[in-house]
């Protein structure tokens, strides 16, 4: 079973990086881009079998080691 995490910046938490890309845009003549939110995708090949199983222990790694919560919100898709 495949897991696909995608984790961003929680809305108020200061993205440079994507303020980097918004100005490298607009350097580029991309003039209409208001603003930037990077993050990132971390795809799982996962042993097991079970969705709600599996959908659980990612969570888990995504409240441990995956994303920091303090920061980032995370999203869980089961493929």
């Amino acid at each position: 079973m495949k897991a696909r995490v995608t984790v961003m910046l929680k809305t108020g938490v200061l993205d440079p990086q994507g303020e980097a890309v918004r100005h490298a845009l607009g350097g580029l003549g991309f003039a209409g881009v208001n603003g930037v939110r990077q993050g990132k995708v971390i795809e799982l090949d996962l042993a097991e079998t079970d969705k709600a199983r599996a959908e659980a222990e990612v969570k888990a790694m995504c409240e441990k080691l995956l994303a920091n919560t303090v920061i980032e919100s995370y999203r869980v898709e089961i493929l």
